[in-house]
């Protein structure tokens, strides 16, 4: 226990030493490697960190955040999540991505907060902090932040099949619960944009989510095992959340 606090130690001051630096694609190869590497592989109850991007193609001021999302994408142990949001369509550009029910989480997570308002671009961290804009030193320092925690659930998924089999068990038992929820997305997706405040650009979009279904309610107690349907070769990632939405408590990926 003392060798792995040392080495996240170690590595938290790396991280620090880079942003301070600007080093941003240096720091998202360190998040990448290193600290995931030695301080978040499952048997050392690390978790892997969710970041959800809300995004539209009709935002101008997105594409840099879309951009940072695939440095993010490459990290092994950063799961990140691209959520297209339909509120800017009305001015020119129907995103093609899009589902109301991203919306509705966003506004979800705002209520939860406290906030009237809903911002594209921005990123929630761990189910919990909020990063308005393009702001990659933040978006990072939060990452390591949530890495630093040790996983308060215990969560595995394995492929059966066109189905996956998810099994969950709580460090100690949660106080209020969590839901169970699937995720599904595509890798990459390229776009060409013909109309509104990104005409004439094409953009390239990572881990773009296209399905996001809660599964389940869990007390929390008892030991959490269900099957649920996931054909198909797109990525499959399950999650374990704190009602809110609030902080996400474990989280899993097969590709």
């Amino acid at each position: 226990m003392g060798k792995r606090l040392g080495q996240m130690r170690h590595i938290v001051s790396a991280v620090s030493t880079a942003l301070s630096k600007g080093r941003i694609g240096v720091l998202t190869g360190l998040v990448g490697a290193s600290l995931l590497a030695d301080a978040a592989c499952a048997d050392d109850g690390r978790q892997a960190v969710v970041v959800e991007l809300y995004t539209s193609q009709g935002c101008s001021s997105c594409p840099p955040a879309d951009e940072f999302m695939g440095e993010l994408a490459q990290a092994e142990h950063v799961i990140a999540l691209s959520l297209h949001v339909d509120y800017w369509d009305y001015i020119g550009w129907e995103d093609s991505f899009a589902k109301p029910g991203f919306t509705e989480r966003q506004k979800a997570y705002a209520r939860a907060a406290g906030s009237r308002m809903i911002y594209t671009p921005q990123m929630i961290v761990g189910g919990v902090e909020r990063v308005e804009g393009n702001a990659p030193d933040a978006v990072v320092r939060s990452i390591g932040r949530h890495m630093s925690l040790p996983a308060a659930v215990t969560l595995s998924v394995t492929r059966e099949g066109g189905q996956v089999v998810i099994r969950a068990l709580a460090d100690a038992p949660l106080t209020e619960g969590a839901t169970v929820q699937l995720v599904r997305y595509v890798p990459v997706e390229t776009v060409t944009i013909e109309r509104g405040e990104n005409a004439g650009r094409v953009m390239t979009y990572h881990n773009v989510v296209t399905e996001w279904e809660t599964l389940a309610d869990w007390a929390g107690t008892a030991p959490f095992e269900m099957r649920a349907d996931a054909a198909g070769d797109a990525p499959v990632v399950v999650i374990v959340q704190e009602a809110g939405p609030a902080g996400i408590l474990a989280a899993a990926r097969i590709e």
